[in-house]
């Protein structure tokens, strides 16, 4: 059985409780060294088997799951496998082989960034919706998923895998025509000890990263949520608003 498991942001005590049990259950994990906190690691067993798939190409990964059919495998990966995690490839490798596979939800770095950053993502009269995306590098995106047609609509946008490419992705900001004053976060290793944020502007994304020397493990978010001056409050707690649960005063 293999467990594709998120390991959640970076902070060890932000797994879930299943991901945790299954880690300290597991006879071999393997992890995402470049990305996965290793002190997570430390709930494993002295018998389990570690690999770094960092090191590792997918034909390497898929033959241990084909070599330890009869054990327990976790995969670990960072934030939830769902979001860039290429876990895809791999259930197909897993299905072709007739081996079972689960999936294991986790704490995504772009929650842990909302955290970080005091944020609610879908202010009501200012943002209803979340755009998650990454810029063109060397996996491709479709041309219509570019960010200045995604900026355009004025959505919160949390932008991944893109800091080392953060000239370009200002440019296709201000090409959709939105102001240059929209606010912008970067924000490094959302709840590692090495967690560092920054408040700026589209206009001042790149110099924001250059002039800090991030290279990668940041998100970059955008959108007027962010100074959230302006919104409207939510209708839900409106003591004139009426749910299922309660009768509104008018």
């Amino acid at each position: 059985m293999v467990y594709f498991v998120g390991a959640g942001p970076g902070a060890e005590d932000l797994i879930t409780v299943r991901g945790a049990k299954l880690l300290r259950e597991a006879d071999c994990v393997i992890f995402a060294g470049s990305l996965v906190n290793k002190e997570l690691l430390k709930e494993c067993k002295k018998s389990c088997v570690l690999y770094d798939s960092s090191k590792m190409s997918l034909s390497e990964v898929c033959s241990i799951y084909e070599n330890l059919q009869e054990k327990k495998i976790v995969r670990l990966h960072s934030g939830d496998p769902c979001l860039y995690g290429a876990i895809r490839e791999q259930m197909d490798f897993l299905e072709n082989k007739n081996i079972l596979y689960e999936s294991v939800p986790g704490v995504s770095s772009f929650c842990a960034v909302a955290s970080s950053l005091n944020l609610e993502y879908t202010l009501p009269s200012i943002s209803q919706s979340v755009i998650i995306t990454r810029l063109e590098g060397r996996t491709e995106v479709p041309s219509k998923e570019s960010l200045k047609n995604f900026a355009s609509i004025g959505a919160t946008m949390v932008i991944f895998l893109s800091t080392s490419l953060s000239v370009r992705v200002q440019e296709e900001l201000i090409a959709s025509g939105i102001p240059l004053d929209t606010p912008a976060a970067v924000v490094y290793k959302a709840s590692w000890p090495q967690e560092k944020k920054w408040i700026c502007t589209i206009s001042s994304i790149h110099k924001t990263i250059q002039e800090n020397n991030i290279k990668n493990s940041a998100l970059i978010i955008v959108g007027n949520i962010i100074t959230h001056n302006v919104y409207e409050k939510s209708k839900l707690y409106d003591e004139n608003f009426s749910t299922g649960f309660r009768t509104g005063k008018k």
